[in-house]
């Protein structure tokens, strides 16, 4: 005798389905809302992981798999999330050096005088040449 495998409510199915375009909407509206930072990366990263935890759950039927499976497959959802934080602390310790060891000296923005603008003030009318200023 064939085993058969088990049946699912098609319900299920749509209910995460639906869940994930939601997911996906509110993915969408952090750049039509422009936000910016930490908060944009943060949900951005939240939307993502969720969705794909969604996926591998129900859609690659993970809900009902044994322990070890599952344990195997997250593992390295959860390598990648402490990479991710890892990234972020060294960015910031990569931006501070930039700062201390390639800082010229020179201010940030140099504004250009043009050559004629201190003219007037070094050719006055009121002096002769042989005048002492």
């Amino acid at each position: 005798m064939a085993t058969e495998g088990q049946e699912h409510p098609i319900s299920v199915y749509l209910k995460i389905w639906i869940l994930l375009f939601v997911l996906s909407i509110f993915s969408y509206m952090v750049d039509f809302y422009q936000l910016q930072g930490w908060l944009r990366w943060s949900l951005i990263l939240i939307f993502m992981f969720l969705k794909a935890g969604f996926i591998m759950a129900i859609f690659m039927h993970m809900v009902w798999e044994r322990m070890a499976l599952v344990v195997a497959l997250l593992s390295p959802m959860i390598a990648v999330l402490v990479f991710i934080a890892i990234m972020g602390y060294e960015s910031e310790y990569t931006q501070a050096s930039r700062d201390v060891f390639f800082d010229d000296g020179k201010p940030d923005k140099v504004w250009a005088v043009p050559h004629g603008a201190h003219k007037d003030e070094h050719n006055d009318g009121a002096h002769s040449a042989g005048e002492a200023h």
